[in-house]
């Protein structure tokens, strides 16, 4: 019983470890919910940045937030042709620090309910609360919500959201 829980306890802490490895890319790469946008991060041309030193909080749409937008429009974005407008809409997903949940809802809580983020694109998104939910607003008032929060990386954070955002 002893080598059981000896083993046990080295397991878990070889797997923290190594799950403490994982940087922002390596944990979407990881999910089965973030196929479409592991797929534009490559189109993109923006794995090796992503994996940079960071640190990064992204705010990282799901498949089915992909899905929410008009008929044709990822397929779209992912042509060569492309790459310049689907990079910016991916870095506005992203937020040069680590801000983790506590962190952000701070942010809000001393901006008397909203604060402005500016982007890794140099746009602003607007974070506020929404019946206890963390909820953005886009450059066009089109929102989307903090689904699951820190997902936390070697390089930054990751907080799933339920929508895209859209820069103007």
């Amino acid at each position: 019983m002893k080598k059981l829980f000896v083993f046990l306890f080295a397991l878990a802490i070889s797997t923290s470890a190594f799950s403490q490895k994982k940087d922002v890319v390596d944990i979407a790469i990881g999910s089965s919910d973030h196929t479409t946008l592991v797929a534009a991060v490559k189109a993109a041309d923006l794995v090796t940045v992503l994996k940079g030193e960071g640190p990064f909080t992204v705010f990282a749409p799901t498949n089915a937030a992909f899905d929410k937008l008009p008929a044709g429009t990822v397929e779209s974005l992912l042509k060569p042709e492309n790459k310049a407008q689907l990079a910016k809409i991916l870095t506005y997903h992203v937020v040069s620090g680590n801000l983790d949940a506590s962190a952000v809802v701070a942010a809000v809580k001393k901006g008397m309910g909203k604060v402005e983020l500016t982007t890794v694109s140099g746009d602003k998104l607007v974070v506020s609360m929404d019946k206890g939910k963390v909820m953005l607003t886009d450059e066009s008032g089109n929102t989307a919500y903090v689904t699951t929060t820190d997902l936390k990386g070697s390089n930054g954070v990751i907080h799933v959201i339920d929508g895209v955002v859209l820069p103007k």
